[in-house]
């Protein structure tokens, strides 16, 4: 028996109490205050610069308010102006002597230069100016479901109701009796936070567990807290919004803190008093932020120069240089300050695992939801879809081989058995690999540091496509197969220098010596590895052997050489898959196991970049899905300024799996024809030819202009358009919530218009990930199996396709999730980090070492159809893409093309180069003494709110 239903975490107003409004004190901006700001703002600056700048930021002051007075609620990231527009929100009126002090430091930070004396004449020609209307708190109820509706049907959240509904709810779930489980008790306090980006409903509350968890690890204690987070989110066409509970981990550093290059790291502060003279003190946590830049690590909120000195918070607060030496010196209070600093994956392994199990997930969830009552209820369970089986394989499924024999023979049966579908698999590999090469051989180069990850990559080879039987050559460099098939041919060599750290002993310094530093290294490997240069001809795809990103964290980062070699080995015709040497921290047999699965996962990734797929086959039947549908995705392939290369890069693509073509095909809005999928990858490593895409308007309207030409281009055949919501929507507005209108497509900025004028066949499908929280954490309850589990909050996973049932939805939106990840083999759904628990088995499981893992929830909204079609039948089809039995070992994050589509990503490399390659290391020199440079993009990618893991 498996699950029909599963619980999500997502809660809807319950309408029939009527409105829901709460007692606020408002601060807002006086309207005449909008000009002088404006010009303030635009001060010192250039005609064009100052065009510019047309709205008044808040970031700063927000950064400010959230680090020294948690209880003020911030809603914009601009400034609004007029009494209608609030900026802040505060449950008690906050001291004016202490906003005018953050006025006062907000508006010194408007001008490009605040020490400069000019700007200072200007900023106190401005406090006289707006000296008569100085604006103060006001008391009013505030509408905490307050909204409008798009004109495609979907809520519309007026922008305060983001964060001030969270709000309340948190401080609720603060005011409640603290969480307890098996005799132990977590008490949650609220903590500080900054609004997200404007009209994308992003910012929303969050608590903590505090005092933190603490267990022995090692010569240091290591600490961790639970997580809530609540946020309101929306469902395309459904005029209800929801609010979201997330729990998870927060997990902090003990003893020297690893800053991340360019990234801030949050740091919690809980004062005995406030941080500011006259402010008042809070039982939240504040939220500061500390940065790593050129070598040097101060507050972000501006340092003694800046805000927090101009406010005299920096009196109560440790030095930088001292906090980063000893983390966790203060985090059981010390000089009236507790004060705790949040951990990121980028810092390294923590000794605390990652995630929650469903389980303990449930019981948390279960916990706080009783504080958003009566206004607010859970929504209703979803239901398995009437469309629930998987895709038909087209590999035969491995029987298992039975640990005891009942009878003499069963285990060589078995095995027998096993061995002749290892077989018969690997023909269909084989026959499937020869097709995407257009009957070619495969040629690979093996780039190693150790011959025995170079002996794993290649024992993986011969077990993935069955070559064992068919070795007709190994030389000291070679080793070639022949079958009926195919015919491989790999092609061993060290990597030696190649490998090396850019610059050698000395890390490259940031701009022209890092580019150049890339750049040698691309020249030498293109050189290299160019025809004529190797034992072998027609390398189509190169493994590399490479120590991680670990090995290049913080002041090593541009050191790191996988760039550079992806370059070069683009340069010279090939795609490219990196897999890490073995493990030496770990346990020989454990490390040597690991190895070998790296290797697996490595040669097969690398042939998937040859284009060669196992498609799933769906089986809902020609009469719901037309036969010859083509799937097409669409993505945005970017790199920031401050990424690997220091170049910056927006290259729409477009991936296409076409009925009857052997190979996935894809391109790029400046090719006229589709090319084969490696040979997109290889293209997304060349510079960026268009100069003209700096803005968002102009991006936008390219990437209208590629997907009105590529969606034309298939006009005579049925497609289905696949787009993933956060990576499009930024520049294909249509995709965002309330832009979407059913069977209505909306391109270009103009009106939407019914999607049979851009194709009788085509059909769009939206598909959106729990990034931001926007689709809610979920389980299945274990009850529903076996009665026996009633009232223990026990939980479990349970893949499928799942169809809401809230009333007024519009049938449209589907829900698809995946199973428990075969790399969990030894976590339980009971295991727990929080408190002390016993399993089922009266096994201790407590175990917060373990990373845990809860599959996400996608969101599949049925956008566009053709008249008479199911929409729960495209999204069973969408689900079942991914479902790739045949090619991977779990559920796809995404539907296979979307997946495909996702993974160019990793190719997004511009950098400067020639024309042509020379091969001649003579004329290389000469080349690389004379060449000419291209200019770039100069556009920067809005940065990300949040500094949280």
């Amino acid at each position: 028996m498996e699950y029909q239903h599963i619980r999500t975490a997502a809660y809807t107003a319950d309408l029939s109490r009527g409105s829901f409004a709460a007692p606020m004190y408002t601060f807002a901006l006086p309207a005449e205050w909008e000009q002088p700001l404006l010009e303030l703002r635009r001060a010192g600056l250039t005609d064009r610069e100052a065009a510019w700048r047309r709205t008044v930021p808040t970031q700063a002051v927000n950064q400010l308010m959230r680090a020294t007075a948690p209880d003020i609620v911030t809603v914009d990231g601009a400034a609004t102006f007029g009494s209608q527009s609030p900026w802040l929100y505060c449950e008690q009126e906050y001291p004016m002597s202490v906003m005018n002090t953050y006025i006062a430091a907000w508006l010194r930070n408007l001008g490009k230069n605040p020490d400069d004396p000019a700007v200072g004449a200007r900023l106190m020609d401005t406090f006289r100016d707006l000296g008569p209307t100085l604006p103060h708190w006001q008391l009013g109820m505030v509408d905490l479901l307050e909204q409008d509706l798009s004109t495609g049907g979907t809520a519309l959240p007026a922008n305060h109701v983001y964060r001030l509904l969270p709000e309340v709810m948190a401080g609720r779930i603060e005011r409640q009796e603290p969480y307890e489980h098996n005799g132990e008790r977590l008490m949650f306090r609220r903590v500080a936070q900054l609004p997200g980006a404007r009209g994308l409903g992003s910012g929303g509350a969050e608590l903590m567990s505090w005092p933190p968890r603490k267990i022995e690890s090692g010569k240091a204690p290591s600490y961790y807290s639970a997580s809530i987070r609540i946020t309101v989110r929306t469902s395309p066409f459904s005029s209800v919004p929801r609010v979201h509970l997330a729990t998870g981990i927060r997990r902090f550093v003990t003893g020297k803190v690893w800053m991340p290059y360019q990234k801030g790291v949050s740091v919690y502060l809980l004062p005995d008093t406030s941080l500011v003279p006259d402010g008042l003190s809070s039982p939240a946590f504040s939220v500061a932020t500390i940065r790593w830049r050129n070598g040097t690590t101060d507050w972000s909120q501006g340092g003694v120069q800046g805000m927090l000195g101009y406010v005299t918070a920096l009196d109560a607060l440790p030095s930088v240089d001292r906090l980063v030496k000893e983390a966790d010196h203060w985090i059981g209070g010390r000089d009236g300050l507790t004060l705790a600093v949040g951990h990121q994956a980028a810092m390294g392994a923590h000794p605390v695992g990652t995630g929650l199990m469903p389980s303990e997930r449930r019981r948390l969830t279960e916990w706080a939801e009783q504080a958003l009552a009566p206004e607010l209820v859970p929504v209703p369970l979803l239901a398995r879809s009437r469309y629930a089986g998987p895709p038909k394989r087209q590999l035969q499924p491995l029987p298992s081989v039975p640990k005891e024999e009942k009878k003499p023979g069963d285990l060589a049966v078995a095995l027998g058995k096993r061995e002749q579908r290892l077989a018969d698999n690997a023909v269909k590999r084989r026959v499937r690999l020869s097709e995407a090469l257009d009957g070619a051989a495969l040629v690979g180069l093996v780039l190693y540091q150790t011959d025995d990850q170079r002996d794993r990559v290649l024992a993986a080879a011969e077990a993935g496509l069955g070559l064992a039987c068919h070795r007709r050559e190994v030389t000291g460099e070679i080793w070639q197969w022949d079958t009926p098939e195919l015919s491989v041919k790999l092609c061993a060599l060290p990597l030696g220098d190649l490998g090396a750290p850019l610059g050698g002993e000395r890390v490259p310094r940031r701009g022209k010596e890092h580019e150049q530093a890339i750049d040698e290294r691309r020249r030498k490997i293109a050189a290299v590895l160019a025809p004529g240069r190797l034992p072998v001809t027609g390398a189509q795809v190169a493994f590399v052997e490479l120590e991680g990103e670990e090995s290049f964290r913080n002041a090593k980062r541009r050191s790191d050489p996988k760039y550079a070699i992806r370059l070069g080995c683009a340069e010279a015709g090939l795609v490219t898959q990196f897999l890490r040497p073995l493990d030496q921290d770990m346990e020989p047999q454990k490390a040597a196991d690991e190895a070998v699965i790296r290797a697996e996962a490595a040669w097969a990734d690398g042939i998937r970049q040859t284009g060669t797929r196992f498609i799933p086959q769906h089986t809902l039947g020609d009469e719901l899905i037309p036969s010859g549908l083509n799937q097409l995705a669409f993505h945005l392939v970017e790199q920031r300024r401050d990424g690997p290369t220091g170049k910056p890069q927006f290259t729409p693509i477009a991936v296409l799996i076409r009925p009857g073509t052997k190979c996935v095909m894809g391109k790029t809005a400046d090719m006229h024809e589709w090319v084969p999928y490696p040979e997109l990858l290889k293209s997304l490593t060349g510079r960026v030819r268009d100069t003209d895409l700096s803005s968002a308007v102009q991006q936008s309207a390219h990437v209208a202009a590629f997907v009105k030409k590529t969606v034309a281009g298939l006009r005579s055949a049925p497609t289905l358009v696949f787009v993933h919501a956060q990576d499009v929507r930024k520049r294909w507005p249509w995709l965002r919530n309330d832009g979407l209108h059913q069977d209505r497509l909306g391109l270009d900025g103009g009106p939407v218009q019914r999607i049979g004028l851009y194709g009788k066949q085509l059909r769009i499908v939206r598909v959106a990930d729990n990034g931001r929280d926007e689709t809610p954490q979920w389980w299945a309850e274990a009850e529903e199996l076996d009665a026996k589990h009633k009232g223990m909050q026990r939980a479990g996973f349970a893949g499928g396709l799942w169809v809401s049932r809230v009333t007024g939805d519009s049938g449209r939106v589907f829900y698809s999730t995946a199973g428990k990840a075969s790399t969990q083999t030894k976590l339980t759904n009971e295991d727990a980090k929080l408190t002390a628990h016993t399993n089922a088995s009266g096994k201790n499981a407590f175990r917060p070492k373990a990373n845990a893992w809860n599959p996400e929830l996608l969101e599949l909204t049925v956008a566009c159809l053709q008249p008479g079609d199911d929409p729960e039948a495209w999204a069973a089809f969408v689900h079942q893409q991914r479902i790739c039995d045949d090619d991977y070992r779990d559920v796809l994050g995404l539907p296979l093309v979307l997946h495909l589509a996702r993974l160019a990503d990793e190719y997004a490399l511009p950098h400067d180069e020639d024309d042509t390659v020379d091969t001649d290391a003579k004329e290389e020199q000469v080349a690389a003494d004379g060449r000419s440079s291209v200019e770039q993009l100069t556009f920067d990618f809005t940065l990300d709110d949040s500094d949280e893991e």
